[in-house]
């Protein structure tokens, strides 16, 4: 399915036995496909974010198992099983802290685990696991878009951080989802996509995406967000998600999440996050949860040229972590709810 105006985010090419990627790392410059072979090929652009986006890692990743499967030698189902493990903790170690990429893991290794037949039969159940997988997260998307976009009011100026569209999930979008339900429902908006830094995703991703949707909008400094609100600018902010804690409703995005979600409250300006329950991680508490770190020259370099002074430390978290008195609700493809509702929904 093409989730964004022609273009696939991940795909399955069945003659050549690979995964298709649209790579991130060269928008908005140049639309290239980066083509994995091997589960190997799969974790290296899941860790140099190639792909991106917590539903879109997961999706991946299970392409990457199911790829795992079907380039295996092994003659015993026991064997492809003890492959599997290796290839589940290989993806598992790439990014640590979008849930999604351990609930697909988990959910692949149980279908397999649940085949009794021959490992070709497991790797064919795989495969079409995971393209059930893609299809459930495009038609999760469109709901949470559905109902996230009676939340957003014609004339509305909506801030989004980082890139939570259809580059991030199998497509469509979860927060970029919500902006675009709206827009084609004719409704009126205005997009402040902040740049995001280091990896400048909202800059590159959020704005291409926008501009091909052909949705009103700007890119502003993530310094500039609490200043456009003073001025009116902003009505309500949509973010995505990569993880949220159940139990206590802690929602873990993309760095910055947590500066624009504290501006929003100084200034009452209604803050959604756009997830979908896979998402939701029913079981760990936010002290168990590792915060990704990523490289220092994320920071001391922008693209080939260094910007800090040689022997500058640097400090890369990937993520941070908003409390849920900060967050509105939290808009899922089961409803819209407020963050401390979760658990008991989802396990009631």
């Amino acid at each position: 399915m093409k989730g964004l105006s022609g273009f696939e985010t991940i795909r399955w090419d069945e003659k050549r036995r690979e995964i298709v990627l649209l790579d991130q790392r060269v928008l908005p410059a140049r639309v290239k496909y980066l083509r994995c072979r091997s589960v190997k090929e799969v974790a290296f652009a899941i860790k140099d974010m190639a792909v991106r986006g917590a539903p879109a890692i997961g999706v991946t990743a299970a392409f990457g198992m199911a790829l795992a499967a079907l380039k295996s030698r092994a003659k015993t189902r026991e064997a492809l099983l003890k492959e599997l493990e290796k290839a589940r903790k290989l993806l598992a170690a790439t990014r640590p802290t979008a849930v999604n990429l351990f609930w697909t893991l988990d959910r692949i290794m149980k279908k397999a685990e649940s085949v009794q037949g021959p490992p070709s039969e497991i790797a064919s159940i795989l495969l079409t696991e995971a393209q059930q997988i893609l299809n459930e997260d495009i038609e999760m998307n469109k709901t949470i878009g559905r109902l996230g976009a009676d939340l957003i009011k014609d004339g509305y100026g909506v801030l989004t951080h980082c890139n939570a569209g259809a580059l991030a999930t199998g497509g469509y979008g979860t927060a970029l989802g919500v902006i675009r339900y709206a827009h084609e429902s004719g409704k009126r908006i205005t997009v402040y996509a902040g740049e995001t830094r280091p990896r400048l995703q909202g800059a590159k991703l959020t704005a291409f995406e926008l501009k091909m949707l052909k949705i009103p909008f700007y890119v502003v400094p993530d310094t500039a967000v609490a200043f456009l609100m003073a001025k009116g600018m902003i009505n309500a902010v949509v973010v995505g998600a990569d993880r949220i804690i159940a139990k206590t409703g802690h929602v873990i995005n993309k760095i910055g999440t947590l500066s624009a979600a504290v501006n929003a409250h100084h200034f009452n300006i209604p803050f959604y996050v756009a997830a979908p329950t896979s998402t939701v991680d029913l079981y760990k508490t936010i002290d168990q949860v590792t915060i990704e770190e990523r490289s220092e020259d994320e920071i001391h370099y922008v693209e080939k040229t260094r910007i800090t002074p040689p022997g500058t430390k640097a400090i890369n978290y990937a993520f941070d972590i908003t409390p849920p008195e900060l967050v509105t609700a939290v808009i899922t493809e089961k409803g819209v709810f407020k963050p401390t509702e979760l658990y008991r929904f989802l396990t009631g």
